[in-house]
């Protein structure tokens, strides 16, 4: 069937039910999931008795304590028991949609990498995916009352075991790291998958505690610019908008606006003063229409 692989927070304080609930949803896909979680934070293995996982304690870290992907995509790809494998980070929730979207994508092609934008969604109580209609409940919530991503936050990975990424000592819990897997994808030939209309993928809101700096820390520290400068540079960092396939309820289609992405990039920054001024002045108006800005393009959303 599939194997998840993934690293976590301590299982302490504010991380420890978003954690749960994330590992809890994928267990729950099917009976023969297997998850693999690294590294020998603070309650893994504990939660990995508790939940039958695989625990893999060891995870090689780079000078700060950072757990490196390389070492994570190569141990799981040598150790996995199923042929598909899932990078996925740990506080992200997926329901049933998920195996049938990774089905269908895996029997359309022979080497792939299947991702797709997620739902934030504001949870803090534990999630019982064993309760009747508990999925269903959870889509209908995550659809009225969530927010989707835009393309360039990616949380999951999907692929046939055998790829052959050759990653950088990129690491986890800095900026960068996915934007460069879905270039390294595209380097393998391989067909990047968006499931974004397939797969509800919540993501549970969370702060960004575990820096001193907080996001900022997160996004503009020594490793995050050291994973910018492993990645290449700006030219090595794509989206799920680069990818080159949609699949799509009624089936997959070429993603021909994938050639315009990178002049987007290029360009978003420099338009986005002049959405935000026309966001205020239009406030009044989709106040009045019923329009939640939430709803809206965020210019600025990193």
């Amino acid at each position: 069937m599939l194997t998840f692989f993934t690293t976590a927070k301590p299982f302490t304080s504010q991380n420890a039910t978003p954690q749960r609930n994330a590992l809890r949803s994928w267990k729950s896909l099917a009976p023969d999931v297997e998850v693999i979680l690294f590294g020998e934070d603070q309650g893994a293995r504990e939660v990995c008795e508790e939940l039958g996982l695989r625990h893999e304690p060891y995870v090689e870290r780079n000078e700060f304590g950072s757990k490196r992907l390389d070492f994570m995509f190569r141990r799981a790809q040598a150790v996995a028991s199923h042929e598909l494998l899932c990078y996925i980070n740990c506080d992200i929730m997926l329901l049933p949609d998920f195996c049938a979207a990774l089905e269908r994508v895996s029997a359309a092609h022979s080497r792939f990498v299947m991702v797709g934008r997620r739902w934030d969604l504001d949870i803090q109580e534990p999630v019982d995916f064993e309760a009747p209609g508990a999925a269903d409940r959870l889509r209908l919530r995550a659809l009225s009352q969530g927010v989707q991503r835009e393309p360039h936050t990616i949380d999951y990975f999907a692929f046939r075991r055998g790829l052959p990424w050759e990653l950088p000592p990129l690491v986890v819990g800095r900026i960068w790291w996915d934007h460069f897997l879905a270039w390294k994808a595209l380097q393998l030939r391989a067909s990047l998958v968006d499931a974004s209309s397939c797969v509800v993928a919540i993501h549970q809101n969370h702060d960004y505690g575990y820096h001193p700096a907080g996001a900022t820390g997160v996004w503009n520290d020594e490793q995050a610019r050291r994973n910018y400068d492993l990645a290449g540079g700006r030219w090595h960092l794509y989206t799920i908008a680069d990818a080159t396939n949609v699949l799509t309820p009624g089936g997959e289609r070429r993603n021909w606006k994938r050639f315009w992405a990178p002049y987007w990039r290029f360009l978003r920054p420099k338009l986005a003063p002049g959405w935000l001024a026309f966001l205020d002045v239009t406030r009044p108006v989709r106040r009045f229409l019923g329009l939640r800005r939430a709803r809206l393009p965020r210019a600025t959303q990193t």
